[in-house]
């Protein structure tokens, strides 16, 4: 889910805080990769959807309750959240771009040649962890911990593959997360165009700006079902939650609330693995630095829904992508011709898929022969709280 992303949301606002960067989950996943220069830095935040905590043990029965998202067999370790946030040397002018977790992309080192970007992290896991089972380790813990670096580096690189910008930072919160640290705040103000109701979210919602709690919240980001355009609605709807996010940050003094920021401390010390090296608090005092700051996100380009061995899949134009995400980023820009999308149908994409997906990610979402999807347009920061459907 797009809890990660609250981490760099907050960071925003973070200066103050000095005791809470010592707890993090650390990983070595972006060793050696190419770095950013000039100043400015690309940080990948990454939601995991899965139902266990940070160690893979199963969340208790009250939780997921809490959660609305079933038993704690689904999700598997899909990141059904990428946020690839760009930071300008002089801290201003900051880009964010959601990529769709259902966009087929070229992979390396898995069973297959391509695969939804969701699936990148649980299918290199669950590839380790056999592995490793085959050489004679059973301890859970190891197996768990090992599993998941492969993932987030599997993650990366296919992000770095097909984005081609050098990653320089990276966030990872889980579902449970989310529902901590949207609890540790309070609660998050929304607006919304219309009504909703959705049983498999547990998102019932009047239309209009109101407060939700951190059960409500979760529900709010994780709908889909109902939405004219699926998951490229919610991704609006992640957009807008971590703009009002950064919005009670900036407007509520919650930074000198020692309560609430011993709550959050908490929260993400047990639920946030960050990239090693990765200060939180002089970060978040650089990004303190200018006035006039201002935070936009998009959400990269689909052409088409399509069905790959069953499954159903975005079609995406690589060299589009690229080309937005570079100019956007301030890097050279691609060629203004898009050629023959790297993401087009095989027959060996998806078989053999081992990843497991929401109780509902059958569902067709739109007609193979109708319009481009709806990606939508950019939604900035302000001084309202933004509207989505």
């Amino acid at each position: 889910m797009c809890s990660v992303a609250i981490l760099g949301v907050v960071g925003l606002a973070w200066g103050t805080v000095t005791h809470v960067a010592g707890g993090f989950g650390r990983s070595a996943a972006l060793a050696g990769g190419p770095a950013s220069s000039g100043g400015a830095e690309n940080i990948l935040l990454m939601g995991l959807d899965t139902r266990k905590d940070r160690d893979g043990n199963n969340l208790s029965p009250d939780v997921l309750k809490q959660l609305h998202a079933g038993d704690g067999d689904e999700g598997g370790y899909n990141t059904n959240t990428l946020i690839l946030v760009h930071i300008p040397a002089d801290r201003k002018n900051i880009v964010a771009f959601s990529i769709p977790r259902d966009d087929l992309v070229d992979v390396d080192g898995l069973d297959v040649s391509q695969a939804k970007i969701k699936e990148a992290y649980g299918r290199k896991k669950a590839m380790v962890e056999d592995e490793l089972t085959a050489q004679g380790i059973t301890d859970q813990a190891t197996l768990e911990s090992r599993g998941r670096e492969a993932g987030r580096a599997e993650t990366i690189e296919t992000v770095r593959q097909l984005t081609g910008v050098p990653i320089d930072r990276f966030a990872e919160v889980s579902l449970v997360g989310f529902y901590d640290i949207s609890k540790a705040l309070g609660g998050i103000d929304v607006c919304l165009n219309h009504s909703v109701r959705d049983s498999y979210s547990g998102a019932r919602f009047p239309a209009g700006r109101q407060h939700l709690n951190a059960s409500q919240s979760l529900a709010f980001v994780r709908q889909r079902h109902g939405l004219d355009n699926g998951d490229l609605d919610r991704t609006h709807r992640q957009q807008a939650f971590l703009l009002s996010v950064m919005h009670q940050v900036q407007s509520t003094g919650m930074l000198t609330d020692p309560g609430k920021l011993n709550r959050l401390s908490t929260a993400l010390n047990n639920d946030v693995v960050l990239s090693d090296g990765w200060d939180l608090t002089s970060w978040g005092q650089q990004m303190l630095a200018p006035s006039g700051q201002r935070v936009s996100f998009r959400t990269l380009p689909v052409e088409r829904y399509d069905t790959v061995d069953g499954q159903d899949v975005n079609i995406i134009d690589t060299a589009k992508v690229r080309d937005q995400i570079q100019t956007a980023f301030g890097m050279k820009a691609a060629s203004t011709t898009s050629s023959a999308s790297a993401a087009s149908p095989s027959a060996e994409s998806s078989s053999g898929s081992t990843s497991t997906s929401d109780p509902a990610d059958d569902e067709t979402t739109a007609s193979l022969d109708g319009p481009a999807p709806d990606s939508g347009g950019a939604v900035s920061s302000g001084s309202a709280i933004p509207c989505v459907d």
